[in-house]
């Protein structure tokens, strides 16, 4: 008998909140690389590349984000990986319908893995080995199984999972015998000492023809609502977009909630596998090297007498002196200075960015495209520059603008323009004028990054003064 391959179902569609100023909404930190050269997703996809195990993974992401992570993937050899747009955030219980449903039309009897794409696992030994543990209490036993982080400490970030009957002869499998929400510390050192607790790591392996059995069951409004969104699908390129007007008509709800607290199928696959979902610049202290200080330091960072601190800079030199249990983090336009045991409240610096009507806490200066990225660097009354950066053969919408002009300063590489009916190859040092309402596009034709200064000038410089005719990825 052929062992059934897993598929794995990546979930993207977090937003880092208490790691900002790093993490922000259009660049959040599964996007990011945090704990080594690779961004999160990246680490997360490449953790599931053993092609005996597992079929190509599914990204389930959200439309902002889906040229970042098709461009991530596609630099670790993934670009073949389907990537399911969800229209809004619905949690993760449609999330994972929408992802079941696509791997049904091909593999009816298949598994699912569902893994959140902002973990750190460590050990990826004992990851594979709670698989295999997993893989049969689901193939063979017809169980829903998450993994159960073993506690090292009595912690208050995380929700917990109360094991049940053993599942196996082994004892290494056990029936959920609760889920439990966030313990205050008497509670979580209660959990700890008893030993029948885990984490809820939010790593879960499911045979899809339960899973949508249960959905029928507990949550029927939500699978028909999934169900007809996939029906009404659309597709390009690597991406596939369910019916937004379908979509959004089903609940909002949990995988835990859902699903796993309303069945007696649940079972909870007990890991020690340097787990951590990195989910405050505390948990992220924990993970990195640190000096002879206990200080994790990254940048141009000058420390003087500073103990167990995270000091970390992406802009201008920082220097800390005397400094104790802090989270220094600067950025081009932003510093974020936090007590380090107080980092789960950073999220409330963002719902203030928020409600302020400020945007600090959306992009960064440097803004992602499916071409490349932009920056900018200087902005005053009617005028702005910014640096273009253009990949190796990409190219830009046929646009034009109602209210502004633009001047192009090629800085590096080639760049192929075309302004209304004239199309002129331009190199180092060499420039062009846009006048206001002209059609233009540009065009890196070459092996290298193309370097652009962009000076616009005009009445209105906001983004969405751009009208697409005609644009490459489905923008127009």
């Amino acid at each position: 008998m052929t062992k059934s391959k897993i598929t794995p179902v990546i979930l993207s569609g977090g937003s880092g909140t208490r790691l900002w100023p790093i993490s922000r909404s259009l660049y959040p930190k599964q996007l990011l690389p945090l704990v080594s050269d690779k961004t999160m997703i990246q680490e997360t996809v490449e953790r599931v590349n053993n092609t005996d195990t597992f079929n190509q993974p599914i990204v389930i992401a959200n439309e902002e984000h889906r040229f970042i992570i098709a461009e991530q993937l596609r630099t670790i050899n993934f670009e073949d990986t389907k990537i399911i747009l969800e229209p809004e955030g619905r949690n993760t219980a449609p999330a994972a319908a929408l992802a079941a449903l696509q791997i049904q039309k091909n593999d009816p009897d298949g598994l699912m893995l569902i893994l959140p794409s902002d973990h750190v696992i460590a050990d990826k030994t004992a990851f594979m080995a709670a698989l295999d543990i997993a893989y049969i209490a689901t193939l063979e036993q017809n169980h829903l199984v998450t993994f159960g982080i073993i506690p090292s400490k009595p912690e208050t970030g995380y929700g917990y999972i109360k094991r049940g009957a053993a599942l196996n002869e082994n004892g290494n499998c056990n029936l959920v015998d609760k889920f439990t929400e966030k313990p205050d510390s008497k509670t979580a050192a209660k959990y700890l000492k008893s030993g029948d607790y885990y984490w809820n790591s939010g790593i879960f392996l499911f045979p899809v023809e339960l899973y949508l059995d249960i959905l029928a069951e507990h949550e029927p409004e939500m699978l028909i609502a999934c169900k007809n969104a996939m029906v009404k699908s659309e597709s390009d390129m690597c991406f596939i977009r369910p019916n937004k007007d379908s979509f959004l008509s089903s609940p909002s709800n949990s995988i835990d909630y859902a699903v796993m607290e309303k069945t007696n199928k649940a079972a909870v696959v007990p890991v020690n596998m340097g787990w951590n979902d990195v989910g405050s610049w505390n948990a992220l202290w924990d993970i990195l090297d640190k000096d002879a200080y206990g200080n994790v330091i990254s940048g141009d960072v000058i420390s003087i007498n500073s103990r167990d601190c995270l000091i970390k800079t992406e802009g201008p030199a920082l220097a800390t002196v005397g400094i104790t249990d802090l989270i220094v983090v600067a950025t081009k336009d932003a510093v974020l200075v936090c007590d380090k045991n107080k980092t789960q409240n950073v999220k409330a610096i963002v719902d203030k960015l928020s409600t302020s009507g400020r945007d600090e806490h959306i992009s960064h200066t440097v803004v992602y495209r499916p071409w490349g990225s932009y920056q900018s660097s200087d902005q005053g009354e009617r005028y702005q520059v910014k640096h273009l950066t253009v990949n190796p053969g990409q190219i830009l919408s046929l646009q034009m603008h109602h209210h502004r002009a633009e001047h192009w300063v090629i800085v590096e590489g080639t760049a192929e323009v075309t302004i209304d009916d004239k199309i002129q190859t331009l190199s180092e040092n060499q420039s062009c004028y846009i006048p206001i309402g002209s059609t233009h596009r540009l065009h890196n034709p070459g092996k290298i990054p193309l370097h652009i200064i962009e000076v616009q000038s005009g009445s209105y410089l906001g983004e969405d003064d751009i009208v697409r005719l005609e644009d490459t990825y489905g923008r127009s």
